[in-house]
């Protein structure tokens, strides 16, 4: 159950409600490519507005490193938003100081600004308290709807709670922690993980905290060479983390202790160099020639990854099989996502490139749920507590 209290718990008629969002989206040349996580901003900001009240909006956009960056300007969010809830956006200038707060003062019931990029202030990641009290002056309700920054203590997420009340989660938070919690409190069984990616060394502490709760384990992607060494297989040029050998063999050990089913590839699409897809070869995938590189899980493997999922009632999948970005070694991805979207388990996916993969793939709308935070959905899974959400009021 999720233990903070919710937009859903507060009425914010005559209110103005300041609110973190995630809307870090991908522009280029001043047009929004992807527009998914404003999209998911929208049921809390029209609640809101459906309430009465006004809505204060601030995000971060790209890495500015505290300065000015024109190409991470808000405007162009503000323009979309407007057309998503058809109503104008205020899109401000900065994101404090006495301009703003005149603007913010003035706004009516129904009105919605967007405050410029937090991170045009260095103090925003420096958590700095006076940063986020000046952050605060501009709402009478604080509400935290930007599951993507939760695991980061920054002014915005975890400083602007020391000086406003109530605190509360947006829907998007909500239903985030709801998911992926199902997956560590009570998940269906049999429960299915799938990794993917390059590196081993980022999702060990995943493994080891999901390793009690899952029933069979499948290793893609770049990690699964680092696998295969460590059970001594040769992986020629492929990428492979051998300071980690020791850590992928407890892994292992600690799957067949708790009678967790792994499957790891068993053969693999090769090249000579990742320019040259025309060298394309398939190979054991503990036989890799010394010259060739693995760019993608071979065919044997993506069919017994798919019959893995079979009889799952959940499946979790964090990370591509491949490198799917290339057309040519996009197959053992994409085939996969076609079996994952088809089983009736209870779908999550979460964690950067792989929702990228799920939504080239064409099967997003078969999909449960696609988290829309990489770092604090992978940190939430670990266990760690999440400094945004721990700052709200408990239920």
């Amino acid at each position: 159950m999720f233990a903070k209290k919710t937009v859903e718990d507060f009425n914010f008629k005559s209110q103005r409600a300041l609110v973190r969002v995630d809307f870090n989206v991908p522009i280029h040349e001043g047009k929004i490519n992807d527009d998914t996580r404003i999209r998911e901003s929208l049921p809390t900001i029209q609640k809101i507005l459906k309430d009465g009240g006004s809505v204060v909006l601030m995000s971060h956009l790209g890495r500015p490193k505290g300065k000015v960056v024109d190409s991470m300007r808000l405007k162009p969010v503000a323009v979309r938003l407007g057309e998503l809830i058809d109503r104008s956006v205020l899109a401000l200038p900065d994101c404090v100081g006495a301009d703003v707060e005149r603007e913010i003062f003035s706004l009516k019931p129904g009105a919605v600004a967007l405050l410029e990029n937090l991170r045009f202030h260095a103090e925003e990641e420096k958590n700095d308290a006076s940063f986020a009290k000046s952050l605060a002056k501009l709402g009478t309700v604080y509400v935290n709807d930007a599951f993507g920054t939760a695991h980061r203590a920054h002014a915005s997420t975890a400083g602007v709670a020391d000086h406003l009340k109530p605190r509360l989660a947006g829907y998007l938070m909500k239903k985030e922690i709801d998911f992926l919690g199902r997956l560590l409190a009570n998940p269906a069984r049999p429960f299915v993980a799938v990794f993917g990616g390059a590196k081993v060394s980022s999702k060990i502490p995943i493994l080891k905290n999901l390793m009690g709760k899952i029933d069979k384990l499948l290793i893609g992607g770049g990690m699964a060479y680092t696998f295969a060494a460590a059970k001594g297989g040769q992986v020629g040029k492929s990428l492979c983390e051998r300071e980690f050998l020791d850590e992928a063999r407890a892994i292992l050990a600690e799957a067949q202790k708790r009678s967790v089913h792994v499957f790891l590839p068993t053969d693999t699409r090769t090249v000579t160099d990742v320019e040259m897809p025309d060298t394309l070869k398939i190979f054991p995938v503990d036989c890799i020639p010394d010259d060739r590189e693995g760019v993608d899980i071979g065919p044997e493997t993506i069919k017994s990854f798919s019959q893995a999922l079979g009889d799952a009632k959940t499946i979790f999948w964090n990370g591509p099989l491949g490198m799917f970005e290339h057309p040519a070694f996009s197959e053992g991805t994409f085939s996969f996502a076609k079996a994952f979207a088809n089983s009736s388990a209870v779908k999550v996916v979460g964690g950067g490139d792989v929702v990228s993969a799920v939504l080239k793939s064409g099967v997003a709308d078969k999909v449960d749920h696609i988290s829309t935070g990489g770092g604090a959905a992978m940190e939430f899974l670990e266990g760690i507590d999440l400094p945004g959400l721990a700052a709200l009021d408990n239920a």
